[in-house]
């Protein structure tokens, strides 16, 4: 296959069809045919399952599934599933969830789970008329979608709230009909869109036809939620006397720990570079947490992202406190996931980790993540301030490089045995696998 020729009709090939195109591109095609199909599930029907979740698809691309157990939140204690290929992120995970444990585990609450969703619409004609005549057109617009919320309502939720938001300021004619949702334990996505489309509907019959108003030229430019959900928040903390932190490094007190943990934090408050790294760390523990439920770890991070940079600057997600010789570590992070619909009912692996987390509702998969996520924070950061993030990471990260280098299971008890004394690195790890070997012949 010509590396410029376009493909013409891809997604209209048969599954068989296709992965006989993208192999013919490589010399060892027949090989390569064998390494896609290698990688299906034994059941047809789980198999065929995951080519129905994406468009184009080919075979399964497979991440490690760990678990990080006694997390406790709020007394209760979860075995946690996470799906990362990162090393040391799980470990890092249990490791603080261990710790803390034995102090009270972590504390968390939610704070609102409310999600937005906007029509963007461009109009020239009397904004003032149509805010004045805003309680007719919103009962326009909840009758259009009175069969789509029936079932949310029943459950809770639906519709909170509706404004007009006028945005002329930033662009020119730039309205929002800006709309807040309970979606309760689903993410709601599907909802929301289907909520707002029908809205947008009803905004064109009001302006155009309710003779309410003059109708000018009306432009509905789209209609969707946003994945930033501010008030959809859920804040996570660990706290003990400073003085049991004397545990953690036996060259710091734990007043000298707390004090250099404490600035390690303020320093990803004021710098970016910092920021980025330390809210990073974060997210290894909730994206690891949403894949393994099948949520959403983009629109997850989306959101935390742009909440971290909320008052115009990039900060740091945490925040710490020490007061009347109390360590107080804390993570508020917006966090809109759920637990019913999408993959966490269809994938496998999602429903058996819900059901590992006791099925829980969106409520507490929002604080077994963010404690996660706290978890992880709390790792990295006490391992920054104590003998380094490196000896631990290069430590687990050991193996990858042994496969590198095609390491026989003796091969890795001898490297695993001697980097136990030494730093890892690939060069030393190198060296260490030639000179076995050549002591072998």
């Amino acid at each position: 296959m010509a590396e410029n020729k376009l493909i013409k009709g891809f997604s209209k090939l048969t599954k068989e069809e296709k992965i006989k195109l993208v192999a013919s591109s490589f010399a060892n095609s027949i090989e390569v045919e064998a390494t896609i199909k290698s990688f299906w599930n034994e059941d047809a029907a789980i198999q065929k399952l995951f080519d129905e979740f994406s468009e184009n698809t080919i075979t399964n691309y497979y991440f490690p599934y760990g678990i990080a157990p006694n997390v406790m939140i709020n007394g209760t204690v979860y075995m946690v599933p996470m799906v990362i290929e990162e090393s040391s992120v799980i470990a890092a995970a249990s490791n603080s969830a261990k710790y803390w444990a034995g102090k009270g585990g972590f504390h968390s609450e939610v704070i609102s789970t409310t999600k937005v969703g906007q029509v963007h619409f461009i109009w020239d004609g009397d904004f003032a008329a149509l805010h004045l005549h805003f309680p007719q057109l919103r009962l326009l617009l909840t009758g259009r979608t009175s069969t789509i919320t029936a079932n949310m309502e029943e459950r809770g939720g639906g519709v909170l709230d509706m404004e007009l938001v006028d945005m002329t300021a930033e662009l020119e004619n730039y309205y929002q009909l800006k709309v807040k949702f309970d979606t309760r334990d689903s993410m709601g996505a599907n909802f929301i869109n289907s909520c707002l489309e029908e809205y947008a509907h009803g905004l064109r019959e009001f302006i155009l036809e309710s003779g309410l108003v003059e109708p000018g030229n009306l432009h509905i430019i789209m209609s969707i939620l946003s994945n930033y959900t501010p008030e959809c928040l859920v804040k996570t903390w660990v706290e003990c006397p400073v003085s049991e932190l004397g545990d953690i490094d036996e060259s710091l007190s734990g007043a000298d720990f707390a004090w250099k943990f404490e600035k390690a934090v303020k320093i990803a408050n004021v710098d970016v570079h910092r920021a980025a790294t330390h809210n990073k760390g974060i997210f290894n523990g909730v994206d690891s947490v949403a894949l393994a439920t099948g949520n959403d770890f983009r629109a997850i991070e989306a959101c935390g992202h742009t909440w971290a940079a909320r008052d115009g600057r990039y900060r740091s997600l945490t925040e710490v406190n020490i007061k009347d010789g109390i360590f107080h570590y804390s993570l508020t992070l917006p966090i809109a996931i759920g637990t019913v619909g999408g993959l966490t009912s269809l994938h496998p692996m999602a429903k058996f980790s819900l059901q590992l987390l006791h099925n829980p509702g969106a409520v507490q998969l929002m604080q077994i993540a963010s404690a996660i996520g706290l978890a992880n924070n709390f790792g990295a950061v006490k391992s920054l301030t104590t003998k380094g993030i490196q000896l631990g990471h290069m430590k687990m990260h050991l193996l990858n490089i042994l496969n590198v280098y095609e390491a026989t299971e003796d091969e890795k008890v001898r490297a695993v045995e001697f980097f136990k004394h030494h730093k890892v690195s690939h060069n030393l790890v190198a060296a260490f696998m030639q000179s076995i070997r050549e002591e072998k012949n």
